[in-house]
């Protein structure tokens, strides 16, 4: 199989900016695009290869097909039929919600059969002077102070927030409560869930001009009321090296700042690649065929590769995603 691009499912979000469009070079008339979903399972917002003989085929039909030879052998024999990752650019021109989302047992138990839960990461492409996320608590809090600082929009009070910058990580596994905010532009990595239950909105309508439902109860069933003393993923940037920034049970995902070709053996990695190009431009060269990427684009390696070279034109700086299992 040869690299697939998929053409992205465009979500305009009350919260929404502007910056998704230029940023990938497309021309759209949707206003405030919050969410560019570049490569979704997400039945109701399913993505489809973009060009090539597969054209038009979405990844859920993809992975019917092809099953191990597209996901991984043991991948498909973990997740089946479904595509295990939602992968996604974030604008942020406003604040988004505060919010937490449950883990795998919470979504089965309480949404049914087939519900995942939602482990995500964030990886800062710009943010604005002075822009921040929230991440986690700063100070401990009972469920029953929570219901009362919801109620009276104090929670924010209670929350880790952090001023970012390009380049700052941020792991954020099921049960952390946590809020992008205005001026970040970011790419996040989840599991294939749209389980979020929104704990504060600030008073915001939504887009059909009525108040945004709150999820008080199921948040205080899922949020983790630990605290600890930083949320911030740190790692060493290095240039011309492969840098882990993130390694879990659902992905893991590392950074390539690269000015010279990088070869990446794939025979021994029995998972997909995801990888997404957060500047600069280069070709992927899998297995003899060649497939250019540039600065907002998203490519998935078929997990049958097994020789994969990142060659930059100048400079480029690419993500890639896999599933360890």
């Amino acid at each position: 199989m040869l690299p697939l691009k998929f053409d992205p499912f465009l979500r305009t979000m009350v919260w929404g900016g502007e910056k998704i469009a230029p940023y990938k070079g497309i021309t759209t008339d949707i206003p405030h695009i919050g969410e560019s979903w570049e490569i979704s399972g997400v039945k109701e917002h399913m993505t489809a290869v973009a060009d090539g003989p597969l054209k038009g085929k979405t990844i859920a039909d993809l992975v019917k097909e092809y099953k191990g030879e597209l996901v991984g052998k043991h991948v498909y024999e973990q997740y089946g039929d479904e595509f295990p990752l939602l992968i996604k650019f974030i604008d942020a021109l406003s604040d988004l919600s505060i919010q937490v989302h449950p883990g795998d047992e919470m979504a089965a138990r309480v949404h049914g059969p087939g519900f995942k839960g939602k482990t995500e990461m964030w990886y800062v492409i710009a943010a604005d002077p002075g822009a921040k996320l929230y991440s986690g608590l700063s100070r401990s809090l009972t469920p029953e102070e929570y219901e009362k600082m919801v109620a009276d929009g104090t929670i924010t009070d209670a929350l880790a927030c952090y001023e970012v910058h390009p380049g700052d990580v941020f792991f954020l596994p099921a049960g952390r409560i946590h809020a992008i905010c205005s001026g970040c532009f970011i790419a996040e990595i989840q599991q294939t869930s749209d389980l979020t239950y929104r704990i504060w909105d600030y008073g915001r309508l939504g887009l059909d001009g009525k108040p945004r439902e709150l999820h008080t109860e199921l948040a205080k069933q899922a949020i983790d009321f630990r605290v600890q003393e930083t949320y911030r993923t740190l790692y060493e940037p290095l240039q011309d090296e492969e840098v882990e920034l993130v390694s879990c049970p659902y992905f893991t995902t590392n950074l390539y700042d690269l000015t010279l070709p990088y070869a990446k053996d794939l025979s021994e990695v029995d998972s997909f690649v995801v990888v997404m190009c957060v500047s600069g431009s280069g070709t992927l060269e899998v297995d003899g065929e060649s497939v250019d990427i540039r600065q907002g684009q998203t490519v998935l390696i078929p997990a049958s590769a097994d020789d994969l070279c990142f060659v930059p034109d100048s400079r480029i700086k690419l993500i890639t995603s896999h599933i360890t299992v």
